[in-house]
């Protein structure tokens, strides 16, 4: 039989997203290059190359190696309480990784995993619960983009320095023209970092969108 190469050992799709996100989560967004990847993994650059020919490929990689993360929850639960528990896990796994979240941009995550463990079964369970199909995309759309803004808009990894930045950005504001940031500093900067606001409004948009919630 013929002999398996070391390096493809070496280069599995798991074992490349794992280490592009350590040097990412290590380094911040610049330090992942196909170079110091492959140095990483202790392969060849060309042998990196022929498991993902560009970064965009890699990073659909990685998206979708973080993806398998997410629960898989019971179509018979409470509609609200699992579509709660579908979100809070996204947004808990896109927050511990910003700096992927910063080199994706606006790209769309699409990948197999997501869509087999968020999209298809949040979507086919807002339909099982009553939802026409446009309200269970709009549902979704609405809960996706609040999860993904709430991740990307401020580095949770690094709370302090986030508060840092805005307090001193608001700081340098004149208070005469600007008094309602200037004059509730403290409040504003604790929300810049707070989950809460985030599952508050996680919660806000379920309870709105929850089709078995009585008539007014």
């Amino acid at each position: 039989m013929p002999r398996r190469s070391p390096s493809l050992d070496r280069a599995t799709p798991d074992r490349i997203a794992e280490t592009a996100l350590f040097l990412i989560d290590e380094g911040g967004p610049e330090a992942l290059t196909f170079r110091a990847l492959a140095t990483r993994l202790e392969i060849s650059l060309a042998s990196l190359q022929r498991r993902c020919t560009d970064l965009a490929g890699l990073l659909d990689l990685c998206t979708d190696h973080l993806a398998a993360r997410l629960p898989e929850v019971d179509p018979d639960a409470d509609w609200a309480a699992a579509t709660g528990t579908r979100f809070t896990a996204l947004y808990r796994l896109l927050a511990t990784h910003p700096g992927l979240l910063a080199l994706r941009g606006a790209r769309p995550w699409l990948g197999p995993n997501l869509l087999a463990r968020l999209v298809e079964p949040q979507l086919a369970h807002s339909l099982a619960a009553g939802m026409t199909t446009e309200e269970a995309i709009v549902a979704y759309r609405r809960m996706y983009l609040l999860t993904l803004g709430s991740a990307s808009f401020v580095d949770h990894r690094n709370p302090k320095s986030a508060q840092a930045a805005t307090r001193t950005a608001l700081a340098a504001l004149d208070p005469g023209e600007f008094p309602a940031l200037t004059g509730n500093l403290t409040a504003i900067v604790a929300a810049v970092t707070d989950h809460e606001v985030y599952h508050g409004a996680l919660d806000q948009l379920i309870r709105a969108a929850d089709p078995r919630r009585s008539t007014p």
